[in-house]
């Protein structure tokens, strides 16, 4: 209904009639080919040309990758210093600021790099909380806004300084502390634990630097909990309810973490003397290779080595500290095997062009007539337009009854049928809004166009909705029974068994894993219908619904899986009907996979007969040998 004329007259409104920011303190920049935006600008909003800086392909085009949806962006700046007559530079980070960006999706580029307009425009924009904070309170940086201030002046004060009065380093410092603190407190009360993978890793680096930039302005011993409570503060202040309901939680994890960096700071301690006293005695020099192993082995940042260097004379080679860490970069690279990203390139200008999937398998295990849109080698990662028998084959269909790999569950297996092959599928995908349909071409050939029947094994299917709905129902007990405050951490759903992992500090013991196992089981056999219906995110949210962090859900519709009475989840998988259908549950094991992260594994259906048998014939071999009836 509308596009840039008008969304550029508004954000303007919104900046100097609503928010009252004088005019002549905004500046603006477009892409140097955009005439369009640039004469709306000028014509329209009435900007001096002298206010409007055209600029290129890196500053203002905005793509997702190589290919798909892309184009030209404007962006708004605040100009701290308007009475200047030099020509503006908007890159003077010390006059202007960035505080408004509008992009314009208008294109998508092909592998070739051409363009070609989209059918549907649409426009992504967006403001820093931050920066608008800093503007409207006309302070010289968004740390100093009462968003974050209040936590430095915390930080500051346990240091025993006066962050006005502090040179520039001992400033970084207070800032760092302020922003992570509120970064760390926000990712605890969404379900992130701290570990050495994923976003848990980022979690634990973030606390690390705290602790580590405390202990640069002379804080020696824990505190972090001590700024937090200011951070919690102001956040429940402003409205972040999740803060103040998992306030205990994050208090406990984040001091937990603290404790555990000082620990390991102290036995580092030991091994910075050694290094030290090396040094000293071999020219004055810390070795890259010894500071990566303080830093790979002891967890000791490179910063902290650097200062207790300089303390007394040294210099860490920094250099060769690089050199290290990039050899065990590449190690771990080699070990993982490189990724070719060919395909993926051409998944994305598949779907582009011929408008990516419709998926019908929550309704059928069996559709007549899908139609084959692309076909993309497995040995070359190149488009085709046929492929014979033998050939691995990734094959996009226009519909499809398979279900592809995602939130925990895997993709279904089946096959597809021509009039002139058939394709054996072992593995379906999602890739750029397409399934990929991944498999082996067992006869015939299949090309481009072809009308293919998809047949999903259809019993796999149905013991995987078992266990796809049991795993629901077992994080209901877990946040009933153990905890509510416990979140998922991750899962695996497939045809043989379930594995679910989620945040919790401790082992949970067998009294309690046969009360979650009870549970479970009392509410399959209570025949509860599964009710699955599409509402707005928000909606969902108020209705009760868990949603797994770190997944990113289209606020306008998801899709909610309820058990009445049980469990409401956001969840894009496939489930039984009837809790009935899933038979029986069986946990099988209870580890710990990180710190801070359980796991359990369970069975469902006939997945458990087999298992409870080798069971019953270890306890029948066990009691023969000790010479006891069972």
């Amino acid at each position: 209904d509308y596009f840039k004329k008008e969304a550029i007259q508004w954000s303007w409104e919104l900046l100097t009639k609503v928010y009252e920011i004088p005019e002549s303190r905004l500046a603006v920049s477009v892409f140097r080919d955009d005439d369009e935006s640039y004469e709306i600008w000028r014509d329209i909003v009435k900007v001096p040309e002298s206010r409007i800086q055209r600029l290129g392909e890196e500053d203002n085009f905005w793509k997702s990758g190589p290919t798909g949806p892309c184009g030209p962006c404007t962006e708004i700046y605040y100009d701290f210093n308007p009475e200047s007559e030099e020509k503006i530079d908007l890159e003077d980070d010390s006059r202007f600021i960035e505080v408004y960006n509008l992009v314009f999706m208008q294109s998508n580029r092909d592998a070739n790099g051409d363009l070609t307009p989209l059918k549907k425009q649409n426009i992504d924009t967006g403001m820093g909380l931050e920066r608008m904070a800093q503007v409207l309170q006309k302070t010289p940086n968004n740390y100093e806004t009462d968003l974050i201030l209040p936590i430095i002046n915390k930080a500051a004060e346990i240091a025993g300084r006066n962050y006005a009065e502090e040179e520039h380093r001992m400033k970084t410092s207070l800032k760092v502390i302020g922003d992570h603190t509120r970064a760390v407190m926000h990712m605890t009360a969404d379900g992130i634990r701290a570990s050495n993978v994923g976003r848990g890793y980022i979690l634990r680096r973030l606390i690390r630097r705290i602790v580590r930039h405390g202990r640069l302005l002379g804080i020696e011993g824990p505190f972090v909990c001590e700024v937090l409570e200011v951070s919690s503060r102001l956040a429940v202040e402003a409205g972040f309810n999740n803060v103040e309901q998992q306030a205990e939680v994050i208090r406990k994890e984040i001091a937990r973490e603290e404790s555990r960096f000082l620990a390991t700071l102290e036995r580092g301690e030991s091994k910075l003397q050694d290094v030290l006293k090396d040094a000293k005695s071999s020219g004055g020099l810390v070795t890259g290779a010894d500071a990566f192993e303080l830093y790979d082995t002891f967890g000791f940042p490179l910063e902290l080595t650097e200062e207790a260097a300089v303390e007394i004379g040294l210099t860490v080679d920094v250099e060769g500290f690089q050199s290290e860490m990039q050899e065990q970069k590449d190690r771990a690279r080699a070990a993982r095997g490189e990724t070719d990203l060919t395909s993926a390139t051409v998944y994305a200008e598949l779907s582009q062009t011929t408008g990516g999937t419709e998926f019908l398998g929550y309704e059928q295990t069996y559709v007549e007539k899908c139609t084959v849109s692309g076909i993309v080698s497995r040995s070359s990662g190149a488009l085709v337009h046929e492929a014979e028998e033998g050939e691995r084959v990734s094959l996009i269909l226009d519909r499809t009854p398979f279900y592809a790999e995602g939130g925990g569950q895997v993709g279904d297996i089946g096959v597809l049928k021509s009039s002139s092959g058939l394709v054996e599928v072992s593995d379906v995908k999602r890739e750029a809004g397409a399934w990929v349909h991944i498999g082996i071409v067992t006869s015939g050939s299949v090309l481009v166009g072809d009308h293919v029947e998809g047949v999903v094994d259809a019993q796999r299917r149905r013991k995987i909705k078992a266990h796809h709905t049991a795993t629901h129902l077992l994080q209901a007990a877990l946040k009933k029974l153990v905890s509510d405050e416990i979140s998922q951490a991750g899962s695996l759903v497939d045809d043989v068994r379930l594995r679910f992992d989620f945040n919790c500090s401790r082992s949970l013991a067998p009294e309690e894993l046969y009360e979650i196992e009870r549970a479970v089981n009392q509410w399959i056999t209570e025949e509860h219908d599964t009710v699955v219906f599409n509402t707005s995110l928000d909606d969902a949210i108020e209705r009760g619904a868990v949603a797994m962090f770190g997944e990113k859900y289209d606020k306008s519709e998801v899709r909610v899986v309820d058990v009445p009475g049980v469990s409401m989840e956001l969840c894009g998988g496939t489930h039984v009907p009837n809790t009935t259908d899933i038979g029986l549950f069986k946990i099988v094991s209870e580890s710990g996979i990180a710190a801070g992260v359980r796991r359990i594994e369970a069975l469902c259906g006939t997945a458990v007969m087999p298992y409870l048998s080798s069971r019953d014939i270890a306890v029948k071999d066990l009691c023969l040998n000790l010479k006891v009836k069972p």
